[in-house]
């Protein structure tokens, strides 16, 4: 922090004229300093500012010209390590700059922005070789620091006794690896600390002095590119997607030059294709003289060679002083931790475990697994781990000291309350994260964070995924995502169509989770204009669910068409709006399976797949003129997991209608749970009289006379979606209380069925679902608006009327104190008893709704992004009904129009004792500036409210019941104001009752004003350091006048405020991209 300003008045004696006080300010003061006093104040400048000195005056130029006779550590960028050095020179001033400091010893920050590779003869340019030279001019020098490939390789050849200072990293690195960037590291370069990201090297020699490798992108280019690698003084050696040698044996002089670095702490392998068993062979040979025994982080990424003995003897070795230990997939599993628990090892340093390991630029890069091949590095595709809840039983008995805990897309963990034993309790844990763990049961986990003593962050991300619509209906254990039966109840949307190439190495074209989100989004958006034909269609198919049927024909008749069998592919997945969803490679294909629940339950007879409303009078005009159907394969799922969809054919000849374009569906069973709701709805149709049904409306399902057998055929939908509308009603959520007239008006209004065009409909549809004479007949559309219902198609293709499977979180824990959710199906949020809970950040949980508060009474920061259902008035108002014992500040980033008249009216009306802020940002994108500064203030107003009320006796204002009667129009008992402006180019509006904000924000800067920081008025709400108001006691100063008036009028003032900050960016529907969640 800098000094603060004060002004400082002079204080004049009565006898001094005016003139004298004059001639002493413009007195020279400098100047009559001496040189040595200089010198010492040049320490403390940048070397710009000390050449710009040298123009000021002829003392000052020979202070400077001493000053660098003597310097010895010289930094070109002032300590600001990151930047470039200052422009603008050349060879010759460059040389006449060094040769001013014959005594430099270090020269820092050599990092220019462009050098030339060569001089060109009567050009003035800063080239590598006008650099050397002047360097060579310093007969003293040590070494220099640079970020420049190659002046650092110049200086390695001609140079060679100049160290290389600091940390080497090449700043243009990129992948795919530019062919310019080329470095040739000489035998026993003095480095210390090299990082190369993105560079062609030939081969990492021996370098006794190096202490810390970074290798990221490297692509070595000789044959044996280790065949001389040894670095006895290496502590950190990484290594991260380089492309190397494809053979295995080419790595063992890596291996066991590792091994010779004895004092080696951090080793980490990334797609580094060393042989299997190579390092436990390399550790049984050089643990007795140290090898390995000083570890504390061990990393394995992507190595597709890689053994357990490899990993478990690491481990071993470094038991005394390992703290970190990250785990690829292939290595992630239960005999791992079985055999180190065999072991009867103690890890007393033990801090942190991520199993499931990805690298982030695996999870990042959009290249398939194929293009990173081209590019040189190793073919790896990663299956997710293995590990159970009986190898997590083993992970804390192992390591008992674990405080943080990284778990990704492990989908064969279901309870982790079982993780629990006597042996392994968990009880240091303090950070759990959980990433596309999506089998693991919601009840169980809530179960287990209540377990945990001293849990205080919990991060969710793609978990407790919801479930495709329908799966109740049709008996499903979704979300398990576990083998075949995972793919085959994916949603089969466009976006899951995508051929990508990912288990556990999301390369394909859609593993951003925000792009995913944004081709769901826009899925949903195709379906809403098929929302009100897919409600008909699901009334007609669940009429199926009542037909009676007969096991015994079932099992003999069955469809004449063969069934193929074939293998399903593995479960591959990708990142969807809340979690991962299944993509179904394969097309399914329709198994007998005789163990399968539902084949008894679902297959009818095809001879007696009789409709329920027999009653009617159906058409004979189809009869007549159907042709012979083609035998189809049918989708099916596994084993016991999903239905069986079967065909209601027989022995007779099924047909279609050559002139009319629509299609039908088959008979088929599409569901074993039948809807209650349906039920009810079937049944009151079937009480209808029957002269209301017209018979042009209905299509046949009759009695054929010249079918074979004279068996019936069957109908799926044996009435029209005509008829299902009077059914259904409005359509909305209250289909119950529509009344029959009502039903008998949409009859009427509505012209010739409409279905929509389902995979089920074109893939199985013979049979028409009108006459030809009533297709030939054109009739008036009447639109009418209907409210959406099903948000997507189930697993069985079928338009399902459902809403949200609910998924309640239900936290309870003594220590916790915040929760980050990403991507998560959960619908609900509970507090139940959290007392330490202070933030709950939401990002991209599409079927969040409901925030409910039942102990957590520190909570003061809620964010909220992105998540499309979310119900606002519920949670705000949940939030503001906490008591105010804090104030809290919630974020809130819409997916949909937001009423904001209704919104501050029932925020400001409501009973909340709060001063409350309601803030419109309209920034896109998105700009924080204003969200990150309203912290620095808010707590400002409540702490002067708390003063005043404690020590000055000020009135406490209330909301009671009485207050509410009595305020019940607008101000409603407050002093509403509003404040507009404009944020770097973005308008935003703030309405609130916060008092004193206005006098604070127009008041001049006082004595204490800090000019440091970047903002004012001009770029946000309210700066309070440009003002200098950095207590409660120095802004009562200001606003001593405000408090009076106050003070007279008996007007109390809240202890706590909250504000509401409302960002606009999303309200369209498509989420805006943003760095900042």
């Amino acid at each position: 922090m800098g000094p603060r300003r004060k002004t400082v008045k002079p204080c004049l004696p009565n006898k001094e004229s005016p003139e004298v006080t004059k001639s002493d300010e413009t007195k020279d003061y400098m100047n009559q300093l001496s040189h040595e006093v200089l010198c010492h104040i040049f320490r403390y400048l940048p070397l710009q500012d000390i050449m710009c000195m040298e123009c000021l005056s002829r003392k000052l130029k020979e202070a400077v010209t001493l000053y660098l006779r003597v310097v010895k550590i010289v930094d070109l960028c002032a300590g600001r390590w990151w930047e470039y050095m200052p422009t603008g020179f050349t060879d010759s001033s460059f040389l006449t700059l060094l040769k001013k400091m014959p005594d430099i010893e270090q020269l820092y920050g050599l990092h220019p922005r462009y050098l030339e590779r060569r001089r060109v003869r009567g050009h003035e340019a800063f080239s590598i070789p006008g650099v050397l030279e002047a360097l060579q001019a310093c007969p003293n020098l040590l070494g220099v620091e640079t970020s420049h490939l190659e002046l650092v390789e110049a200086i390695w050849t001609y140079m060679p006794q100049v160290h290389i200072l600091g940390k080497f990293r090449n700043r243009n690195g990129a992948f795919p690896i530019p062919p310019e960037n080329k470095l040739k590291i000489p035998i026993g370069a003095k480095i210390q600390i090299l990082h190369l990201v993105g560079v062609n090297v030939p081969e990492i020699p021996c370098i006794p002095m190096l202490r810390h490798l970074y290798l990221k992108w490297v692509r070595l280019t000789k044959p044996q590119p280790f065949k001389d690698f040894l670095c006895i003084s290496l502590r950190t050696f990484v290594m991260r997607n380089c492309a190397g040698p494809t053979n295995s044996l080419k790595y063992v002089p890596l291996v066991t030059g590792l091994a010779s670095a004895r004092n080696l702490e951090q080793l980490e392998l990334v797609r580094v294709p060393f042989l299997g068993g190579l390092i436990q062979h390399v550790v049984e040979d050089s643990w007795r003289s140290g090898g390995f025994r000083n570890l504390h982080t061990i990393v394995l990424g992507a190595c597709k060679n890689a053994l357990e003995v490899d990993l478990g003897y690491l481990i071993i070795t470094a038991a005394r002083r390992l703290h970190e230990v990250r785990i690829q997939p292939s290595l992630t599993k239960d005999g791992v931790f079985s055999a180190l628990k065999m072991a009867e090892l103690e890890f007393p340093q033990f801090e942190t475990l991520h199993l499931g390991y990805v690298d982030e630029f695996l999870l990042q890069c959009k290249m398939t697994n194929a293009d990173l091949v081209k590019y040189g590095l190793a073919d790896v595709v990663e299956n997710p781990g293995i590990i159970t809840d009986i190898g997590m039983k083993a992970v804390n008995e192992v390591f008992s000291c674990i405080k943080y805990l990284l778990i990704y897309n492990c989908p064969h963990l279901h309870n982790p309350n079982n993780w629990i034993t006597d042996h392994s309790r968990w009880t240091r844990l303090v950070d759990l994260t959980l990433v596309r763990c999506h089998a693991v049961k919601l009840e169980s986990f809530s179960q287990f964070i209540e377990l945990l003593p001293s849990l205080e962050f919990i991060s969710l991300d793609q978990m407790f995924r919801e479930p495709p619509k329908g799966c109740a209906r049709v008996g499903l254990s979704a979300g398990t995502g576990i083998g075949v039966s995972s793919a085959l109840v994916s949603n089969q949307n466009s976006n899951n169509e995508n051929d990508n190439h990912q288990n556990n190495n999301p390369n394909g074209p859609n593993n951003n989770p925000q792009q995913a989100n944004d081709q769901n989004e826009e899925n949903e958006m195709r379906q809403d204009g098929q929302a009100e034909e897919q409600q008909i269609a699901a009334e007609a198919l669940n009429e199926m669910e009542e037909v009676p049927q007969e096991d015994g024909e079932s099992r003999n008749e069955g469809p004449t068409h063969s069934h193929a069998v074939f293998p399903m592919e593995v479960d591959e997945e990708q990142a969807g709006p809340s979690g991962l969803q299944p993509v179904a490679k394969a097309t399914p294909i329709t198994v007998h399976d005789s163990d399968s629940e539902d084949e008894e339950e679902s297959v009818g007879s095809p001879g007696n797949c009789i409709a329920k409303n027999n009653s009617q009078n159906y058409s004979d005009k189809e009869d007549k003129i159907r042709e012979p159907a083609e035998s189809r394969q049918l989708p099916v799922s596994g084993k016991g997991k999903t239905p069986l969809r079967k065909r209601c054919s027989s022995s007779h000849q099924m047909g279609q209608l050559k002139s009319s374009s629509i299609e039908e569906n088959s008979c088929e069973k599409g569901c074993q749970v039948t809807s209650e709701q349906i039920k009810a709805d079937m049944k009151a149709a079937s009480d209808m009289p029957e002269k209301k049904k017209s018979k042009d409306v209905y299509p046949s399902c009759g009695n054929s006379p010249g079918s074979v057998g004279n068996s019936p055929s069957c109908n799926a939908a044996s009435q029209s979606p005509d008829f299902v509308r009077t059914v259904t009603g409005n359509s909305g959520d209250d289909r119950r209380g529509s009344s029959q007239s009502e039903s008998f008006e949409m009859e009427y209004n509505e012209d010739y069925p409409r279905r929509p065009l389902t995979r089920a409909r074109s893939k199985l549809s013979h049979v028409p679902l009108v006459s030809e004479s009533e297709v030939a007949k054109p009739k008036p559309r009447h639109a009418m608006k209907r409210k959406r219902t099903a948000d997507k198609s189930t697993s069985t293709s079928d338009p399902v009327i459902e809403d949200d499977h609910v998924q309640v979180l239900v936290l309870k824990s003594k220590n916790l104190v915040g929760i980050t959710l990403t991507n998560c199906g959960i619908t609900d949020l509970v507090l139940k008893d959290c007392p330490k809970m202070m933030f709950i950040h939401a990002t991209r949980c599409r079927v969040l709704k409901h925030l409910k508060v039942e102990n957590a009474p520190i909570v003061n920061r809620f964010d909220y992004a992105q998540c499309k259902k979310l119900n606002m008035d519920q949670v705000l108002d949940q939030i503001l009904r906490m008591p105010a014992e804090r104030n809290r500040i919630i974020y809130l980033r819409p997916m949909q129009q937001v009423d904001t008249l209704t919104l501050e009216q029932k925020i400001f009306s409501g009973p909340y004792p709060y001063h409350i802020c309601i803030i419109h940002e309209f920034s896109n994108p998105p700009n924080v500036r204003n969200k990150v500064r309203i912290r620095s203030w808010m707590d400002t107003i409540a702490n002067i409210n708390q003063e005043l009320i404690k020590y000055e006796f000020f009135p406490e204002a209330t909301r009671s019941e009485g207050d509410l009667k009595k305020y019940s129009k607008y101000p409603w008992g407050r002093e509403i104001y509003t404040l507009e402006g404009v944020v770097d180019g973005a308008p935003y509006s703030m309405i609130t009752d916060f008092p004193w904000l206005r006098s604070l924000r127009t008041a001049e800067p006082n004595s204490y004003a800090r000019y440091d920081f970047e903002d004012d008025e001009r770029t946000t709400i309210y700066a309070p350091r440009r003002k200098g108001q950095l207590s409660a006691d120095i802004c009562m100063e200001t606003i001593g006048e405000e408090i009076s008036e106050l003070r007279q009028m008996k007007k109390g003032v809240f202890q706590r405020v909250v504000a509401i900050f409302i960002h606009y960016c999303d309200v369209n529907g498509e989420p805006v991209e943003d760095d900042y969640i």
